[in-house]
């Protein structure tokens, strides 16, 4: 049981800091990412690329990095002059980014599936007491909740954080107020292109590399935020972490059904509470 808990809050932090991201963009945006399956995933064979030629953690600093600059120009020459047009003009372009990277991976790399070593330092396990653990896995874990502290950290306390917040709240206000939106929203989207970037160089020794990675993590990815509360950044933090271990439990005591609970967990809090665990009724 030990270990499945730990499997699930390893799961569960690569949702938190992808899910982090998604709930960012929206807030500040509107906008459905569906990209960002597709960026998590172009994040992971880049950094199979670097570290195949490098080492680990040099991917690990600069694929994020070059994913953020990525983002950053999504917004300032895609999403922006979208603003103000109908939602599906901004999700057709998510849409777009989403065939064109699939279309550049399954290119460059194939179709088949890969693996990444993890560097030398987190090879082999770590003796818990309770039990012994992957030692990646134990640096997933801690990067994850490190991020989480960090992110929470930037919104309550920086002057940048507090424009994203209340941005969020009412655009139009803080606008009036003299914030340029347009340049907070920048640095939202890259924060968020950013952060599944780092979920995409985290998973590559954890998971299996395949065209198809991007897809199946943006389902869950969606789950948790909607789980979480549209419009909010601690729920889905929260629900990240529920889903993580509900599914690595369900994988254990019922494997058949273990790929039903995500959807099961939606449906329970839904039913309980429509907008979410953090979520508000009226929308951002």
């Amino acid at each position: 049981m030990f270990v499945q808990v730990l499997n699930g809050l390893a799961f569960g932090v690569l949702l938190l800091v992808l899910s982090s991201g998604l709930a960012l963009i929206f807030g500040l945006r509107g906008v459905v990412n569906f990209a960002h399956g597709a960026i998590y995933m172009l994040a992971a064979y880049v950094a199979m690329a670097i570290t195949d030629r490098t080492s680990f953690w040099l991917a690990l600093v600069t694929v994020p990095v070059l994913l953020a600059a990525a983002g950053l120009l999504v917004d300032r020459f895609g999403l922006r002059h979208l603003s103000g047009r109908s939602p599906l003009d901004m999700v057709l372009l998510t849409f777009g980014i989403t065939f064109v990277v699939a279309d550049v991976i399954q290119t460059t790399w194939g179709t088949r599936a890969h693996t990444i070593d993890p560097p030398s330092a987190l090879q082999g396990s770590t003796d818990l007491g309770l039990a012994t653990y992957p030692t990646y896995r134990l640096f997933v874990i801690a990067m994850g909740l490190l991020v989480c502290a960090a992110l929470i950290a930037w919104l309550k306390f920086s002057r940048t954080g507090l424009f994203v917040r209340a941005a969020g709240d009412d655009r139009t206000t803080t606008g009036a107020m003299g914030v340029n939106v347009d340049r907070v929203s920048g640095t939202v989207v890259a924060l968020g292109f950013g952060l599944a970037g780092l979920a995409g160089v985290l998973a590559g020794p954890y998971l299996t590399l395949s065209p198809a990675m991007g897809t199946e993590i943006l389902i869950t990815t969606f789950i948790v935020v909607v789980v979480g509360g549209l419009g909010s950044i601690g729920g889905p933090m929260i629900a990240a972490l529920l889903v993580g271990l509900a599914h690595a439990l369900a994988t254990v005591q019922a494997p058949t059904f273990s790929a039903y609970v995500p959807y099961l967990l939606m449906l329970g809090v839904l039913l309980v509470r429509p907008q979410g665990i953090a979520g508000r009724r009226t929308a951002l």
